[in-house]
C-alpha cells in the first residue's frame, strides 16, 4: 500500500490540503466506489474503484454515460487513498488539482470475475450499487506502449435493463450535485423497517377505498359555506436547493414529471383546466368519465397528468407523445390537493385537512386513472436520494399546516433531482452531417421588465422523427427579427423564430453570462404561455422560516365569490383585453398588502364604469351603499359629506364591484388628521424624459434628502414616475409641512435646473421633471402602494427597495397581470419604514416654521 500511494504523496503538500496522505479501511466484503466531481483547469470526474487496499482511479472528462454505444475516455492516475472517499472541499490555488471537489456519486462495487486479473489484463468488467450509478459497467484498456505514464481506458455502459441512450438521458446533466447530503446511513434492518413500512403504507390506502368518501350530505365539513368558483389559479411551489429544516412540520410527495391540471366537478358536468386556465377537457375524456362517477360533483381537485414508463416512472416525453397522437388513455391524473368540496371552501384550513378530505374522495374512484399523491413517512434526505435513484424529478415539500393560496409560496418547495426549467425558442441553426431536421435550438427567458434574455443552446435529447415534426413546427414562425440579442458568433447561421414556443430543458449549471450549460431537450410544454417563462430562482432551504405574522408576509388572499361581481365581462382595459373580473381578481389577491397601506387614512376612489378609456370619476364621499366602507369623522371642510375608509377586505372588493381602479390616500391618519405623518414627492417626467433621468431624478432626490438628515423610501407610481416618501413624526400641520417640501423642489430646480422643474404644467416640463410637492397639502390625496392605475397596461404602483432602481424598467414595471412575481417581496423594502423628526432638516435649510405650526405629539 506504501508503494502504492507514493505517487499520490509525493505530489501533495499535505500541510497546505485538507486532502488525506492515507488511511481508510478496506471493505472485499462490500468494495467501496466513488465519483468525485472536479473543477481543476478543466472540469472532470475521477472515478475510483477501491481494489488491492487502494482506490484505483481514472480522470473521466465528460463524466459516465448510460448510453452503450458511448465509449467515454478514462485516464488512470495515481492511486488513492481509501479515505479519499470521503474527501469533499477545495484544494488550495498552487496545489496539484487545486479547484472544486464533490463526491457526485458513492457505493459499492462488485467484480464480474477475478477482480485483480480482470485489472491486469485491462479488461474489469464490475456492477455498481449507488445513488446515480447502477448496472453492469467495463473499464477497457486501449492498446498502448506498457512504458505510457497515464494509460488510457475507455468507461463503457453494458447493455442491461439500467441502459438508456444518450438523447434520453444524462446522467452528469441531469445529476449535477453532490450527494453527501442525500447519504442513507442506515443498517440493513432499518432498511428492512423502512420497507415494511411502505408496504404497511400501500395495505393502508388499499384499505380506505372502503370508505365512503366526503359528499355535501355527510356530516358539516370543515371550511366556510361558499359557491364554486367559476375560476381557479393553482398555488405554485418555490425551488430550493435541498430540504427544509423542521421535518416535522412538513410532508413529502413526489414530484412529478407531467402538466398540471386543475379539475371542476359541478352539477354540469367536468372541466380541466392547465395553470394557466385554458380548457383541456376534450383531451382526456376518460378522465372527465372517472371524475364524474365520484361520489361529490362539487369540487375543484388539484393534481398532475402524468404517463408512466415500463419502470412505473412518470415520463414527460410520453406524456407529450400522447398529447400529439391524441392517443390518451394512459394519462393518470394524480391528485394531491383540494381546495373546495361540498359547498365548502377549505383554502384556510390546514394541508392536513385538505388532504384528508382528498385522500376519502379519490379512493372512491377509479385508481387506473384517479390516484391520490400518497406522501411519506421517511426521512427526507432519504426520500430525495431514493427519488433522484429511481428517476424521478424530485420530491415536493409541503408545509402541513399551511393555507391554498393561488401563488408563489415558501409553504410549497420543490427539491429537484437536477436543474430543469422551460425556456422560450428563439432561433434554430441548420442540422450537420447525417442529422436531420435541426441542429440546435437557441433558448431564451423573460427578464422582470418583459424583455427575451439569451439563454443558451440545446443540441441532444432528440431524436430523428421529433427533430423532424418540431423543424417542420417552428418553420411556421419564422421570421427575419431577431428577438435576442446574441453575440454575432452565436448568432451566425441561426433561423430565428417568433418566441411562441417553450421547451423543457435538463442542464448542468448556469454560466457567469446567464446561459446553460450541458443542456439535454425533454420536450415541448403545451400548457405556459412564452411570456410567462423567466429564470427560475433558487432559494436556500435554510432560509425557508415558519411563516411569521410581519407586515411583509402575504395573508391568505381575498375570496371573489361568483355572482357577486356584476358584468365581470366588462373590459376595463382595450389595450389588454383585462376585465372587471381580472382586476377583481387582482385586488382579492393584493388586499392585505394594500389594505397595510389605507389603513386609518382617508381614502378616494377613481371609478370607471365604461373602462379606462371612458369617463373617469373621482369619489370622496360615499354616495351610495357600499358594504365594508366606512364614513370617517372627518371633513374637508363643514359643508362636505365626512370622507371614507376602506379598512377591510369586504370593503376593497365593493369598491371594485363599484367600478373603483384606483385608491388614492391622504398623507395623514384620522386620529390626528391635522398633523401630516408623511411627506410624498411624486417625480412626474414631462415630454422626452428618458427612464435614465427620472431613476437619476430619484436618486438626487434622496441624496439632498439625506444631507438634510431625512430618510426616504421609493416606490413606483404604477404610471411613468415614482414616489420618493419621507416618514414623519406628527409634529407640523399642512401649511408647513407643503411649503418645506415647496422650498425642497425649488432648490432641486435652481440646482439642477437641466433636469427639475418647479412649477407643474405640461408646457413648464417638457424634457425635465417635475418634483410634485403638492400631494402634501390638505385634501390632497396620492395612489397607495397596490393600488393598480387607470392606465393602458393597468400598471401597479409598488414599494421598492433603493438598491433595486436600475433594475426597474419603468414607472408601471409592475401590472395586475405580471404581479405574482413581486408577491414574495411584498411589503418587504418598507419594513424599516420609520417616522423622522422634520426640525433639523428645517434648520439645516434655514426653513423657519411658524409657532403655531408646531406642537408635540
Amino acid at each position: 500500500m506504501t508503494d502504492s500511494l507514493k505517487k499520490y504523496r509525493e505530489k501533495r503538500n499535505f500541510a497546505v490540503t485538507s486532502e488525506p496522505a492515507d488511511g481508510g479501511e478496506a471493505n472485499e466484503e462490500a468494495r467501496a466506489f466513488v465519483i468525485q466531481k472536479h473543477w481543476a483547469s478543466h472540469l472532470h470526474y475521477d472515478f475510483r474503484l477501491e481494489l488491492d487496499g487502494a482506490m484505483k482511479s481514472w480522470a473521466v472528462p465528460k463524466g459516465p454515460s448510460y448510453d452503450p454505444s458511448v465509449k467515454r475516455m478514462a485516464v488512470q492516475v495515481e492511486d488513492h487513498p481509501i479515505a479519499y472517499n470521503e474527501f469533499e472541499g477545495q484544494i488550495p490555488k498552487g496545489e496539484y488539482g487545486a479547484g472544486k471537489v464533490i463526491i457526485w456519486d458513492e457505493g459499492s462495487w462488485t467484480p464480474v470475475g477475478d477482480a485483480l486479473e480482470g485489472y491486469r489484463a485491462g479488461h474489469l468488467k464490475f456492477d455498481l450499487h449507488g445513488v446515480k450509478m447502477q448496472g453492469r459497467w467495463a473499464l477497457v484498456r486501449m492498446k498502448g506502449k506498457e512504458t505510457d505514464k497515464q494509460p488510457a481506458w475507455l468507461l463503457i455502459k453494458d447493455r442491461d435493463g439500467h441502459a438508456r441512450a444518450e438523447r434520453e438521458f444524462s446522467v452528469v446533466d441531469e445529476m449535477p450535485d453532490s450527494v453527501v447530503p442525500l447519504r442513507k446511513r442506515v443498517s440493513k434492518t432499518k432498511a428492512k423497517t423502512t420497507a415494511d413500512s411502505n408496504s404497511n403504507s400501500r395495505a393502508n390506502a388499499k384499505a380506505s377505498k372502503r370508505k365512503q368518501a366526503p359528499t355535501s350530505d355527510d356530516e358539516p365539513l370543515p371550511g366556510q359555506a361558499a359557491d364554486l368558483p367559476d375560476s381557479m389559479k393553482p398555488q405554485l411551489a418555490t425551488l430550493a436547493d435541498g430540504v427544509p429544516g423542521g421535518a416535522a412540520d412538513w410532508l413529502y410527495e413526489v414530484k412529478f414529471d407531467g402538466y398540471r391540471l386543475m379539475a371542476r366537478l359541478d352539477a354540469s358536468g367536468v372541466k380541466l383546466y392547465t395553470r394557466n386556465g385554458h380548457d383541456w377537457s376534450e383531451k382526456m375524456p376518460h378522465l372527465l368519465g372517472a371524475f364524474r362517477k365520484l361520489p361529490s360533483q362539487c369540487a375543484w381537485v388539484d393534481g398532475e397528468v402524468v404517463v408512466l414508463n415500463d419502470s412505473g416512472v412518470p415520463s414527460f416525453q410520453a406524456l407529450q407523445n400522447a398529447f400529439d397522437s391524441e392517443r390518451t388513455r394512459d394519462i393518470i391524473f394524480y391528485a394531491f390537493d383540494l381546495p373546495f368540496i361540498g359547498g365548502r371552501d377549505l383554502r384556510q384550513e390546514p394541508l392536513t385537512v385538505r388532504r384528508g378530505l382528498l385522500a376519502q374522495l379519490m379512493a372512491a374512484g377509479d385508481a387506473e386513472c384517479l390516484r391520490f399523491s400518497e406522501d411519506f413517512d421517511v426521512a427526507p434526505d432519504q426520500l430525495v436520494a431514493s427519488a433522484c435513484k429511481m428517476g424521478l424529478e424530485g420530491i415536493m415539500a409541503k408545509r402541513r399546516s399551511s393555507p391554498y393560496v393561488s401563488r408563489r409560496t415558501d409553504s410549497w418547495i420543490k427539491v429537484k433531482c437536477a436543474q430543469r426549467q422551460e425556456f422560450v425558442i428563439v432561433g434554430y441553426t441548420a442540422p450537420k452531417g447525417g442529422r436531420v431536421g435541426l441542429g440546435a435550438l437557441l433558448l431564451a427567458v423573460h427578464e422582470a421588465d418583459g424583455a427575451l434574455r439569451y439563454a443558451g443552446k440545446v443540441g441532444t435529447g432528440f431524436d430523428d422523427q421529433g427533430l423532424r415534426h418540431l423543424q417542420e413546427q417552428l418553420a411556421r414562425i419564422k421570421t427575419d427579427a431577431k428577438p435576442v440579442a446574441v453575440a454575432a458568433a452565436e448568432g451566425k447561421g441561426v433561423q430565428w423564430v417568433r418566441p411562441e414556443v417553450v421547451a423543457e430543458v435538463s442542464f448542468g449549471d448556469w454560466t457567469d453570462g446567464g446561459h446553460i450549460r450541458h443542456a439535454v431537450f425533454r420536450g415541448l410544454r403545451q400548457d405556459k404561455p412564452a411570456r410567462n417563462i423567466t429564470r427560475e430562482k433558487t432559494v436556500h432551504a435554510k432560509d425557508v422560516k415558519a411563516p411569521a405574522g410581519n407586515a411583509s408576509a402575504v395573508p391568505a388572499a381575498g375570496r371573489l365569490k361568483p355572482g357577486k361581481l356584476t358584468h365581470p365581462d366588462r373590459i376595463i382595459d382595450a389595450s389588454t383585453g383585462g376585465t372587471k373580473l381580472d382586476l377583481a381578481r387582482y385586488y382579492g389577491l393584493v388586499a392585505p398588502l394594500l389594505l397595510h397601506h389605507l389603513k386609518a387614512r382617508p381614502v378616494s376612489f377613481l371609478r370607471a364604469p365604461s373602462g379606462i378609456d371612458g369617463q373617469l370619476f373621482f369619489q370622496k364621499h360615499l354616495e351610495s351603499d357600499m358594504p365594508g366602507v366606512l364614513t370617517l369623522p372627518v371633513h374637508l371642510d363643514p359643508g362636505h359629506a365626512p370622507l371614507l375608509e376602506v379598512a377591510t377586505l369586504e370593503a376593497v372588493m365593493s369598491a371594485v364591484q363599484m367600478n373603483v381602479v384606483e385608491f388614492h390616500t391622504w398623507n395623514a391618519t384620522k386620529d390626528a388628521i391635522a398633523k401630516p405623518d408623511r411627506m410624498t414627492f411624486d417625480l412626474d417626467p414631462g415630454a422626452g424624459v428618458a427612464w435614465t433621468s427620472m431613476r437619476q431624478a430619484a436618486k438626487l432626490v434622496r441624496i439632498m434628502l439625506e444631507e438634510l438628515g431625512l430618510r426616504a423610501w421609493l416606490k413606483t407610481s404604477g404610471g411613468k414616475g415614482l414616489h420618493v416618501v419621507v416618514p414623519l413624526r406628527r409634529q407640523y400641520d399642512w401649511d408647513t409641512v407643503k411649503a418645506f417640501s415647496q422650498a425642497i423642489v425649488r432648490h432641486l430646480a435652481q440646482t439642477l435646473p437641466q433636469l427639475f422643474v418647479a412649477k407643474s404644467g405640461p408646457s413648464n416640463r417638457v424634457g425635465k421633471i417635475f418634483a410634485d410637492y403638492l400631494r402634501n397639502g390638505f385634501g390632497a390625496t396620492t395612489v397607495a402602494a397596490w393600488s393598480a392605475r387607470a392606465r393602458p397596461g393597468l400598471g401597479v404602483s409598488v414599494p421598492v427597495a433603493w438598491d433595486e432602481l436600475e433594475k426597474i424598467s419603468g414607472g408601471a414595471h409592475w401590472n395586475i397581470s405580471n404581479i405574482h412575481t413581486r408577491l414574495d417581496v411584498a411589503n418587504a423594502p418598507w419594513d424599516d419604514y420609520t417616522p423622522q423628526a422634520l426640525g433639523g432638516a428645517m434648520s439645516a435649510m434655514g426653513f423657519k416654521a411658524t409657532a403655531a405650526s408646531k406642537s408635540s405629539v
